[in-house]
């Protein structure tokens, strides 16, 4: 056995020893002192030789002591420094079982006193069981010494408490915080605590703000450790056997000083007999946040000024921007919704550590917990000013690398991977059991769900699951043997579909073939599943058709018909149709319907930018209309001619038709067909500067010419005749080509209709959520009695509610041919939504309430391609709108637009 090894037994029987004695009654103050001896010891990598050698000191050697650079070497949370009155007021509600240890400080001589403070802190012999029923002092003359959590949790309540249009009470919050370096080290000869603080430090201002809080000539100062931190590294000193190196060793601290405003001071001063000769404080327009990752120019929000000693300027609290780190809008979204629950806030302000599971594989060792929990102390640290969230992003990616670039992405989607991430980071259960499935036949609901619920919380149990995840009950029925099979699942959120999915606004160009009417945009309304009769239908009755006509709808690309809709049999679901498709509806004679077809495509010369050469390009929407079985080139000529003449330019129109005058408003066809006739009669070359070229119909290619009063043209076998018109420079002039361009495109809305935007309840919503409905032929399910697979029907219920309720609206759709967003405005409560008559179980144990009120909504503007996120929230009493870095305020009944994405409720 090695004399190391022989150490190390003895550590272990010391422990033992400790561990045991700790087990039993004995005085609460020396219990604690033991405790933190014992957490001492534990800190093998600080304290035993790091060398590997052996050692005969159970401790290791003083080296190491020096070794370590910091506090936060013990614990890598800050330190606080606030006033010990507005502390105390917390302690009831909040910090009931952590007691603090009182330091009695005095000042020691310094060469050089005007630029450094030495203070000599000595643990007074009262203990905090007994200062409990003292009188705590004049606030400004005794301080406590908290851990970051302490600190915030307390501002919070404080926050909480004293809520006043949505500010901090001024007499909690009227002062700065400022970080002040200080130096540690433990004197071994009078065995106190030594605390140095210079100027050259801290500056001007942080060491003249000091100079007033440890103004030690106007009376003892006290100050409280709450942390334990300032015991723990006094144990050290006095545990280590080789105390003469210790006044060596210095441990540098970067102190957080708040509430100790400079008129709370002044009091101080004016109490005091002797003058105290301060200087005026000045303002710092630059501080670093200490500790966190990221850097803040201010703790003042733009809008405010920096904070003086006048006591009506106050801080906001939680309304701090994010900014945008390059697509980021919709994790900035999510992130001000979650940084705006309030039990989500109190549970990461305090001491979420002690949740954290660094053995879970489904996790990532507490990085994420600890990066989020970073980042919301950030947004509620007093006045600070927009973050970049760099290193939260950074730890997402570790656990979710899909949002480790800057692709934009769902909101709902990175809620519901961080909500999972936080889960697994916090997860007590650190083995999770493994649960048999048992038969639940013949055993009622709620044995089953509650059965459920234990073996759910025996392998999950987080501040996630606390808050915010529910249970809901899912039934399927097979259509046959009725044989019903009952599950209950956990759920963190509702997914609601938008009831109005059903219908959908189509625009499309209506154009008549007899050349009386220009082409006219309408917008119909037709069910979005529906079939392209249902749309023809619709166009019929908008339009005005008469009985003798019908409609051929076609869809234009490119200045091209690349397929008409009623030829189609293969597609012809109105699903498949795009928002950005362009569609026109020729109106024809029924009685033509079998006569050959002819299409005619525009084409023109335009200059090229390449080569700076004319180049023969296609342009407006395509002509189409009926001919006679035996056409030739003229009967071609006229009827292009004819379906031009609602494009005659005005002054061109007057001259060549002299008969027509303003006061005629309604044009024949008969009058075209004679205006035609007498157009070409009179003049012939008007009417030859249109060039006609066969075309097969697909080839963009020139075909053979077609030549007039030559012998009948050839019909395909596709009834279709493809004409390529090439239009000449004075016929460009002649008719308004313009309005050949003007193609709406199918999701856009025409000018001269008012189509009003549709509107569903929540409620609706959440009822179609639970319908009952019939599955899929692919998710077929397998009967248990039957032996076979079955399309049977689901149900859903909501059977046990959780303290938050997160509904996301089901706005956007994904199939194999497109993505589509609904713009459709859902009406949800604000105040009051009601959600028990949805909830199935309503015994008196698991009746917790089923009233909620909105706190949050994450919106989405823009359609699929892109868009923006941004949040409205509730601060205290006031709703918030945050877009990314910007802040602003907004009244309630701004709360309802069509872009709200994600629902936040919590239970009244």
């Amino acid at each position: 056995m090695t004399h190391r090894f022989k150490n190390r037994l003895a550590q272990l029987f010391a422990f033992s020893l400790l561990t045991n004695f700790l087990s039993l009654k004995i005085l609460p103050t020396f219990r604690q002192i033991l405790t933190k001896t014992l957490d001492f010891l534990r800190m093998d990598s600080l304290f035993f030789s790091a060398d590997g050698g052996d050692d005969d000191s159970m401790f290791g050697s003083s080296s190491t002591v020096r070794s370590i650079q910091s506090l936060s070497d013990l614990d890598d949370e800050r330190l606080y420094l606030v006033d010990h009155m507005w502390w105390n007021e917390t302690r009831e509600s909040l910090f009931r079982e952590i007691d603090g240890v009182l330091y009695a400080t005095s000042s020691l001589f310094s060469d050089d006193f005007e630029s450094e403070i030495i203070l000599d802190m000595r643990r007074s012999e009262i203990d905090s069981d007994g200062c409990k029923g003292e009188e705590q002092g004049v606030s400004g003359r005794e301080y406590a010494l908290v851990s970051e959590w302490m600190f915030y949790r307390a501002l919070k309540w404080h926050y909480d408490m004293k809520n006043v249009g949505n500010f901090v009470a001024v007499e909690d919050n009227k002062a700065d915080l400022f970080p002040l370096q200080i130096s540690l080290s433990i004197s071994g000869t009078t065995n106190s605590l030594v605390v140095k603080i210079s100027q050259k430090g801290n500056g001007i201002g942080a060491f003249d703000k000091s100079c007033q809080i440890f103004n030690v000539k106007s009376g003892l100062v006290k100050i409280w450790d709450f942390s334990g931190q300032i015991t723990k590294f006094f144990l050290q000193g006095r545990i280590l056997p080789d105390k003469s190196e210790l006044m060596i060793a210095e441990i540098f601290l970067e102190l957080q000083v708040y509430g100790l405003s400079y008129d709370i001071m002044q009091k101080e001063n004016d109490m005091s007999v002797e003058d105290t000769n301060t200087k005026d404080i000045p303002s710092s327009s630059s501080l670093k946040l200490n500790g966190h990752s990221e850097k803040v120019n201010s703790y003042v929000r733009v809008d405010h000024p920096l904070i003086t000693n006048n006591s009506s300027q106050t801080y906001n609290l939680g309304l701090t921007g994010l900014y945008n780190l390059g697509n980021t809008c919709f994790m900035n979204s999510a992130i001000q919704c979650l940084g705006h629950t309030s039990h989500l806030v109190d549970y990461f302000l305090g001491d979420f550590r002690k949740d954290l599971n660094f053995e879970n594989p489904l996790g990532v060792n507490g990085k994420l917990a600890l990066a989020f929990g970073d980042l919301l102390r950030q947004l509620w640290t007093p006045g600070a000013t927009a973050v970049a969230p760099r290193a939260f992003k950074s730890r997402l990616a570790g656990f979710a690398p899909q949002f480790s670039g800057y692709n934009q992405h769902d909101s709902q989607e990175f809620l519901a991977f961080l909500l999972d991430g936080l889960h697994e980071d916090l997860n007590r259960v650190k083995i999770k059991p493994y649960n048999e499935i048992k038969d639940v036949d013949g055993i009622s609901d709620k044995e089953v769900a509650d059965e459920h619920w234990r073996n759910h919380l025996a392998r999950n149990d987080s501040i996630i699951v606390d808050m915010c995840q529910g249970q809901y009950r899912s039934t399927l029925i097979c259509p046959l043997c009725k044989k019903h099979s009952v599950t209950f699942d956990p759920f963190i959120y509702l997914s609601l579909p938008l009831p109005s999915t059903s219908m959908r606004t189509m625009t499309l160009t209506v154009l008549s073939t007899d050349g009386t009417t220009l082409p006219i945009p309408v917008t119909v309304n037709v069910p979005k599943y529906g079939k392209f009769k249902d749309l023809i239908q619709a166009l019929s009755i908008a339009c005005s058709l008469r009985d003798d006509e019908t409609l051929l709808v076609a869809e234009i690309y490119n200045n091209f018909i690349i397929r008409f809709l009623e030829l189609d049999t293969h597609n012809d679901s109105l699903e498949l149709v795009r928002d950005r498709d362009c569609f026109v509806a020729y109106r024809l004679l029924k009685e033509e319907d079998s006569l050959p077809l002819v299409v005619f495509t525009h084409w023109r010369y335009e200059r090229s930018y390449v080569e700076g050469l004319p180049v023969l390009r296609k342009f407006g929407m395509p002509f189409v209309a009926r001919v006679p079985e035996s056409t030739n080139g003229s009967d071609i000529h006229n009827k292009f001619l004819k379906l031009l003449h609602p494009l005659v330019m005005p002054e061109e129109f007057s001259l060549d038709y002299p008969e027509n005058t303003p006061d005629q408003q309604h044009t024949t066809e008969m009058d075209v067909d004679e205006k035609v006739a007498d157009n070409d009669d009179d003049d012939d070359s008007k009417s030859e500067g249109f060039l006609f070229y066969l075309q097969q119909q697909g080839h963009y290619s020139e075909g053979p010419t077609i030549i007039m009063d030559e012998q009948p043209l050839l019909i395909p076998e596709t009834r279709i005749l493809s004409v390529r018109v090439s239009w000449p420079d004075e016929m460009l002039k002649r008719y308004d080509t313009s309005i050949l361009s003007n193609l709406p495109e199918t999701g856009g809305v025409a000018l001269i209709t008012k189509t009003p935007p549709e509107s569903v309840s929540l409620y609706k919503c959440l009822e179609a959520f639970l319908k009952e409905e019939p599955l899929g032929p692919e998710d077929m399910w397998y009967c248990p009695k039957c032996k076979e697979h079955r399309q049977a029907s689901k149900k859903l219920d909501l059977w046990r509610l959780p303290e938050i309720v997160i509904i996301h609206l089901k706005r956007f759709s994904y199939n194999r041919f497109l993505k589509d967003k609904l713009e459709t405005f859902v009406d949800f409560p604000i105040d009051d939504f009601d959600v028990s008559s949805y909830t199935v179980e309503k015994d008196e144990d698991s009746q917790l309430g089923f009233r909620y009120k909105l706190y949050a909504v994450s919106n989405h503007y823009g359609g699929m391609g892109g868009g923006h996120y941004t949040a409205f929230a509730k601060c205290g009493e006031e709703w918030y709108e945050f877009n990314d870095s910007q802040v602003y305020p907004i009244s309630e009944d701004q709360i309802k637009t069509s872009a709200a994405y994600v629902l936040f409720y919590k239970r009244v």
